[in-house]
């Protein structure tokens, strides 16, 4: 049987989209470079910012996004990724743009949260996801309340993405970062989302122990299942 081809609409960030391959690679249950999917990405850093479009009147991300989209289909991808929370914002004009499937990493992300029998999950994310509802929308009727930081803790999420992370500041303090995590813990998050793909990288790079869910890893798992690659 021919192996399936797993197309990465990358970009955004670029950490973020090594991240994803990355972890792709280290989650396929192979024992030799023939059995691991075929992965293309595009790495298309000329998609404008997705919180800046949805809350602040910035560029549309949506023409790069289709455009890396129908780039992918063209060469051979039988089924998109986009390691980015924030344009899922605009999933369905994605998903329009194409005649493969689009895996959804934030309903992954809810299934897996699911399956595990968990209740209520802090999330962390920009404010371009929290504040347009996509995390809320797609976890309607699971079962699973998502806390929010308050204003504070919120806008130290904002700065470990962009002034942490996307800055490439591996010296950045992560005091502010960490204690809007505890306080949504302490308020009965049971988990974490990091929904963000930025976040899993801080918690790499600033050395930070918290009982967090990571859909970067949820999107991997479902691309290498797509693919019909057995996963460990």
């Amino acid at each position: 049987m021919a192996k399936k081809t797993i197309g990465i609409v990358g970009g955004m960030g670029p950490l973020a989209t090594a991240d994803l391959f990355r972890k792709i690679v280290l989650h396929a249950d192979v024992k030799s470079d023939q059995e691991h999917p075929r992965v293309v990405i595009d790495s298309n850093t000329d998609i404008p910012d997705r919180t800046a479009a949805l809350l602040h009147g910035g560029a549309d991300p949506t023409p790069e996004l289709q455009k890396s989209a129908r780039r992918l289909e063209s060469i051979g991808a039988d089924v998109l990724i986009m390691p980015c929370n924030t344009a899922h914002g605009f999933y369905d004009a994605v998903a329009a743009a194409v005649h493969i499937p689009v895996l959804h990493m934030i309903r992954l992300t809810r299934d897996t949260l699911k399956a595990r029998g968990v209740k209520t999950a802090g999330l962390l994310a920009t404010d371009g996801t929290v504040q347009t509802g996509v995390y809320a929308r797609a976890f309607e009727g699971s079962g699973i309340a998502l806390l929010t930081p308050d204003e504070a803790g919120q806008a130290a999420v904002m700065d470990i993405i962009y002034n942490g992370v996307k800055a490439g500041d591996a010296g950045h303090d992560p005091a502010a970062f960490r204690a809007s995590c505890e306080a949504l813990l302490d308020r009965g998050a049971e988990t974490l989302i990091l929904g963000c793909t930025e976040l899993p990288l801080a918690l790499e790079l600033y050395g930070l122990d918290l009982p967090a869910t990571d859909p970067t890893l949820e999107l991997a798992l479902g691309a290498l299942r797509f693919a019909g690659c057995p996963v460990k």
